[in-house]
């Protein structure tokens, strides 16, 4: 039983762990970024809009790569593109336009009836879908975005590892009262046998 609970100790232990280095990660990398974190050399994007679904549904996060030749993307690619200084869109690739001096790319959003009026020039192009999603983290994103998202991102997992730590120290004191009472108890048994003993 109490290999069992050790076990489970320790799990608890690397849970919490685990979700602190994220909520660290996921803070910083949100601050520095302005507001949409990189990992692992993917840029994390929150989806705004059911244009693509089923692909990845409103308030998911995808991860997206860099571009760095868009003459090596096809038709079926998902790309991340700027449709005007202040708007960025990611819908699927479905016509692709070459010419001497231009490449351009026709784009719809699976779930739109229509493709985008405008074709998507090759330098406007920012990033390939990578194929990940994460359902609904685009909510948490947004979240740590905002002074009181950073707050409890970066407190409540320091609140839950304190009250872990004091859990698991009241249990070894619990352990080490029980042993030393074990032992006292012992002593007294012996000690009550011997006298019986030379009795």
């Amino acid at each position: 039983m109490k290999h069992v609970m050790k076990w489970i100790s320790n799990f608890l232990y690397v849970i919490i762990f685990t979700i602190i280095i994220a909520a660290v990660i996921v803070v910083i990398s949100t601050k520095s970024s302005g507001g949409e974190p990189q990992l692992f050399g993917y840029q994390l994007k929150t989806v705004l809009s059911g244009s693509m679904e089923p692909e990845f549904k409103t308030g998911s996060v995808i991860a997206v790569q860099k571009v760095e030749n868009p003459g090596s993307l096809k038709k079926g690619d998902i790309i991340t593109f700027m449709q005007d200084e202040n708007t960025m869109v990611t819908h699927r690739i479905i016509g692709i336009t070459k010419n001497k001096s231009n490449l351009m790319f026709k784009t719809k959003g699976d779930n739109n009836q229509n493709p985008d009026s405008d074709p998507v020039l090759a330098e406007n192009v920012v990033a390939k879908y990578s194929g990940i999603t994460v359902p609904y983290a685009g909510y948490l994103l947004d979240f740590a975005s905002k002074p009181i998202g950073t707050a409890i991102l970066l407190i409540v997992p320091g609140l839950l590892l304190i009250l872990y730590a004091v859990i698991t120290v009241s249990a070894a004191l619990r352990e080490i009262d029980q042993k030393a009472k074990a032992i006292e108890a012992a002593g007294k048994d012996q000690s009550v046998s011997r006298r019986f003993a030379k009795a």
